[in-house]
């Protein structure tokens, strides 16, 4: 058995297929990316830098995957203030005092993925349920009401329960009140990205969870996700369909976070000269407690240490947007917007129907904020920053 986290419950998994090998109907792409990115992150080793290092990617003006490696490393702490600002000079140059707000909206939590660490799993006993698309409609149009403009729409990772055509209607019932709409669902073909984007998607959203193949191997044990490759190569996918963005994350926590974030930087940069057009975006998320898992919290990732991973991706690639979810808490929120992250969730539910009514079916996991809408618009504005809904006009 390989080894569980602590406090998981392990259901065995007989007959494991090998999450190197993609399955049939998954398309393969050039693996050039994928290669470069998993050759990264088993070579970069996070204590082979120094203060002079450090200083060296601090000063430099245009800064290099090198810099990157060590504004990640445990060495940069001691410089996490001036690494702060000069995050904040950069995200003021390329954003001004702009904070962009969106909402989650899970339309279903089947999924038919064995991830140990995930609520929605498999094998976890949880209300299951799913939006029909009067519910959908429903449940957007109570978001709208908000004053919100953005929507990112998640499912559980189950095709047989949420088809590509039955996002693809949730997509375009978003479409009639949102300008914005993102989708964090199961990787998918180029043509079905293609097909998504024509029902008004305008980017994806792809959690990695760890970079590390023998750990991922270790996490996921049955599902479609436990296919390594696939997954890791779904960002590329999604341009190849005509999407407008794609963000990136890690779930930090899982494995070694400083190499995971290193390898998401990578992943985002390299995608980023093959693709010029793309616009990039991080999402920075850490393990969070579970329903049935109480004991699952982030391992050797505290707010230092997440703001310097926060700072480090937008010293690399300035001109990228950021996330922070409500994974954490309003104050560690309130102050990051001012100096790293560009985009912030307000008036959350992780749960299945919550916007409209009583939810129908239980929540992926915890939340640490859960202020309305109106109360993260104030504390945007509170900091003299200026709270936005949307900023793309389609002509």
């Amino acid at each position: 058995m390989d080894q569980p986290m602590e406090g998981i419950t392990v259901v065995e998994v007989k007959d494991k297929i090998d999450h190197m090998a993609y399955l049939p109907g998954m398309e393969q792409i050039d693996p050039t990316v994928r290669q470069q990115v998993t050759a990264a992150r088993a070579g970069y080793d996070e204590n082979a830098y120094t203060a002079q290092d450090v200083r060296a990617a601090l000063d430099a003006d245009v800064r290099t995957p090198e810099h990157f490696a060590a504004l990640l490393s445990p060495a940069a702490l001691p410089f996490l203030e001036e690494m702060a600002q000069k995050a904040r000079m950069e995200k003021r140059r390329y954003f001004g005092d702009n904070v962009y707000l969106f909402t989650p909206i899970y339309i279903s939590n089947y999924c038919e993925n064995y991830c140990i660490y995930c609520g929605f799993n498999c094998h976890n006993k949880i209300r299951r349920a799913k939006l029909d698309l009067a519910g959908i409609e429903e449940e957007m149009a109570a978001i709208a009401q908000t004053g919100l403009e953005e929507i990112l729409i998640l499912t559980g990772e189950s095709r047989k329960m949420s088809d590509v055509q039955y996002i693809g209607e949730a997509c375009k019932i978003a479409r009639k009140y949102f300008k914005m709409v993102g989708i964090e669902v199961y990787p998918m073909n180029s043509d079905e990205y293609a097909y998504l984007h024509q029902c008004g998607v305008d980017y994806v959203t792809v959690f990695q969870e760890t970079y590390d193949d023998v750990r991922y191997e270790q996490l996921h044990l049955a599902g479609h996700k436990r296919i390594f490759p696939y997954r890791l190569e779904a960002q590329e996918r999604a341009l190849m369909g005509g999407m407008r963005g794609v963000a990136f994350a890690a779930l930090l926590g899982l494995d070694d976070f400083r190499k995971d974030a290193f390898a998401t930087g990578m992943h985002a940069w390299l995608l980023q000269r093959k693709y010029p057009h793309a616009e990039i975006s991080f999402s920075c998320p850490r393990l969070r407690p579970i329903v049935n898992n109480d004991k699952i919290n982030p391992k050797d990732v505290h707010e230092r240490q997440l703001l310097q991973v926060m700072c480090a991706y937008r010293l690399f690639m300035p001109f990228a947007g950021m996330t922070i979810s409500t994974r954490e808490r309003a104050g560690f929120r309130d102050r990051v917007i001012d100096i790293a992250a560009t985009k912030i969730s307000a008036g959350v539910s992780t749960g299945i129907g919550g916007h409209s009514g009583e939810e129908e079916g239980d929540d992926q996991f915890e939340i640490a904020d859960g202020r309305t809408v109106d109360q993260v618009v104030a504390a945007i504005r509170e900091q003299g920053l200026q709270p936005v809904m949307n900023d793309y006009v389609y002509v």
